[in-house]
């Protein structure tokens, strides 16, 4: 007899895709906003839409390449995900979507991301296959080495991040690569620690696949990507290479970093409560998340792109033009 017939829910293949991560791609837009805060007073309205429409392809291709290595990574890891407690609630893992169509619904959005970023330039379809490798080698077993897994994670992050500047046609800053790289390598450790703890409360057997030794192990990597975030963050708002580009308004930028410190708490707490890793869910569940990023986005925007920004904090605070 042959074997009935899979009835895909729409539902589940959104949720296999896991749109509500592809905040974690805004990475990507991160150097046509640096680039537009200057662009604003030096270029025409049809240049800045060219390379913001570049941009949002960008964003796309890692967004379509992203979801598509959800799939591949919940298709191989579904038997250790049955005996997670929140994992198990995923759709291969649950049994609603076979491996076989989740692989191939993944193959189909990496192959989408290839073609979108193939639009933009060739250099940029080439990062995002590099990007493509680097997942195949976390998932061909990098993910199984600890501290290695969350590097490659980080890494991929900052490939987003030099992939939008590819997008664009602009350098690539090592400083910002290097910010978005300690932070993800923070934020994978906690997610790490969330699967951690969640999985204690439940009284699973469910074991970290890189074989972490605990809390203390991951208490420790915490405290270390912590500081490394904050002071690159820091580091760069302060450097010669930030006051070149922005003038007086990177005092603007150094200032926000009390913002930093906050979300970096919050998602601290969380983790050790076991709750959700996840960007979107902290940002629906936590107030004090919100209210930090929203203010840090909004005041990052009035720093960049307000006119008179700049001549107040040179103004107000004694910044490098001053001293000088």
């Amino acid at each position: 007899m042959a074997a009935p017939a899979e009835r895909l829910q729409l539902r589940d293949i959104i949720k296999l895709a896991r749109p509500g991560d592809w905040t974690k791609n805004s990475f990507v837009l991160l150097a046509f906003i640096f680039w537009a805060a200057n662009a604003v007073r030096t270029q025409t309205t049809d240049a800045i839409t060219e390379k913001a429409i570049a941009a949002a392809l960008a964003f796309a291709a890692f967004c379509c390449v992203a979801s598509g290595f959800y799939c591949i990574n919940d298709a191989m890891d579904a038997e250790k995900d049955r005996q997670h407690p929140v994992k198990c609630r995923r759709p291969v893992a649950a049994g609603r979507i076979s491996r076989a169509t989740a692989i191939g619904i993944g193959v189909v959005l990496v192959a989408l991301a290839c073609v979108l970023s193939f639009l933009v330039s060739k250099m940029l379809a080439v990062a995002v296959v590099v990007y493509a490798v680097l997942q195949l080698g976390y998932n061909g077993g990098l993910k199984r080495v600890a501290f290695v897994d969350v590097a490659t994670i980080a890494t991929g992050f900052g490939l987003r991040a030099a992939a939008g500047a590819i997008a664009i046609g602009v350098p690539i800053s090592v400083w910002l690569v290097l910010c978005v790289f300690f932070l993800c390598l923070y934020l994978g450790f906690i997610k790490r620690m969330c699967d951690l703890v969640s999985a204690e409360r439940a009284g699973s057997a469910w074991k970290s696949p890189a074989g972490y030794r605990g809390r203390e192990e991951l208490q420790w990597l915490l405290g270390i990507s912590a500081v490394m975030t904050v002071s690159m963050y820091l580091s760069y708002t302060l450097s010669e290479h930030a006051w070149n580009l922005f003038g007086p308004r990177a005092t603007g930028l150094a200032l926000l970093t009390p913002f930093v410190l906050i979300a970096i708490h919050r998602f601290w707490r969380r983790a050790n409560e076991g709750s959700s890793d996840s960007p979107l869910e902290a940002l629906k569940s936590d107030r004090v998340v919100l209210i930090s990023i929203l203010l840090f986005v909004g005041l990052l925007g009035v720093v960049l792109f307000a006119p008179s920004a700049g001549t107040m904090l040179e103004r107000v605070f004694l910044t490098q033009g001053a001293r000088a």
